[in-house]
């Protein structure tokens, strides 16, 4: 008896298809609002940008195979990994920055291998991933939150920084960069990562203004916002616990050993588990049903050593935030998890 394994979303109507991307789209919206208090109206202002491109890019491809238009877009796959793209890259990323990411992510990486349910890798973070080896400049550019900013930036500014590089009075967003205190522009990882390298310990690095008592400013809420919207998730049992549960739980015992053994330059487990993009990942990214594994046990492999490589790359690579990273590096491991984890057949149809 051959037993046959069926990955989402092919065991999904299309009717259900389309609401289910709908929910994770929905689920999105407490960690997007938390981006956008912390951080400007000009992730909205990308967010914007990218449901463009993903609509035009997909429909660009299904009318160049001659395939039906409106079915590919009704899925809302491609408005999802707008969603995960906007929100990974900086707010005030030049406009070129995401309608790059657009193109690599449903033309190539999702597209070029058959369409949903084709594609090997999660088509936002191999856009991400591609976005930051070529463009770091621009993929690095992060201005602190709204709240340490000695000159916020107003809706009108973003747009024109977005869309010329210059502001108004004629600077660029270099010298808006530049004009920051430089203890607010690093990220919280980044700041850590070169606190500790220059001789600082964890404490002293964490007195800067960037953070608060558990994480960074801004980004402990963003993240608490996806936690509660991947909740939701599992509560409507759009996705399983395993992936998650199992992310959060190999990078919180990785973290815990790694400050017990050096706690002067090892942050603890509620910085890891509360800075970038963890929640984002573990319950938005590493769960995509095309590129994750496929079995309950399977997903327990898959999300653990995703959570141990996002520690790992962290930790000693060159990459403070490897959500992305690390979830691209299993996704080529799915086959071989999957098989190894599949259940058997035996003598008279027994399964195990």
């Amino acid at each position: 008896m051959k037993l046959t394994m069926a990955s989402s979303p092919h065991n999904h109507s299309h009717k259900s298809l389309t609401r289910l991307m709908l929910t994770v789209i929905a689920a999105c919206i407490p960690g997007l609002i938390a981006q956008v208090f912390f951080f400007g109206t000009g992730v909205l202002i990308q967010l914007a940008l990218a449901f463009v491109a993903v609509t035009a890019f997909e429909a660009a491809v299904m009318l160049i195979r001659k395939r039906p238009v409106w079915p590919a877009l009704s899925d809302g796959s491609a408005w999802l990994t707008a969603v995960l793209l906007a929100l990974s890259i900086p707010p005030f990323a030049p406009w070129w920055i995401v309608i790059i990411g657009c193109l690599f992510s449903i033309v190539i990486v999702k597209q070029l291998y058959g369409g949903l349910g084709f594609n090997l890798f999660n088509p936002a973070m191999a856009a991400y991933v591609l976005l930051l080896v070529s463009f770091p400049v621009q993929m690095t550019a992060w201005l602190p939150v709204t709240d340490l900013a000695s000159n916020p930036i107003g809706f009108t500014e973003q747009l024109r920084l977005i869309f010329t590089d210059f502001t108004s009075t004629g600077y660029s967003l270099d010298q808006v960069r530049a004009g920051v205190d430089g203890t607010t522009m690093a990220t919280p990882l980044d700041t850590i990562k070169t606190d500790v390298a220059h001789g600082l310990t964890v404490s002293e690095s964490m007195q800067k203004p960037i953070f608060n008592e558990w994480a960074g400013q801004g980004w402990m809420w963003v993240n608490l916002g996806f936690l509660a919207g991947g909740l939701y998730l599992l509560k409507e049992k759009v996705i399983n616990w395993h992936i998650p549960v199992s992310f959060i739980g190999s990078l919180a015992l990785c973290s815990a050993i790694g400050y017990i053994a050096a706690p002067g330059t090892e942050p603890g487990t509620v910085f890891h588990l509360l800075s970038g993009a963890t929640m984002m990942g573990a319950f938005f990214i590493a769960t995509d049903p095309v590129s994750a594994s496929t079995t309950n046990k399977g997903r327990l492999i898959y999300g653990a050593l995703i959570g141990l490589f996002v520690y790992l790359i962290r930790t000693f690579g060159g990459f403070p935030d490897a959500v992305a990273f690390a979830v691209l590096l299993l996704n080529i491991a799915v086959p071989l998890i999957d098989y190894y984890t599949q259940p058997r057949t035996y003598g008279h149809g027994a399964v195990k």
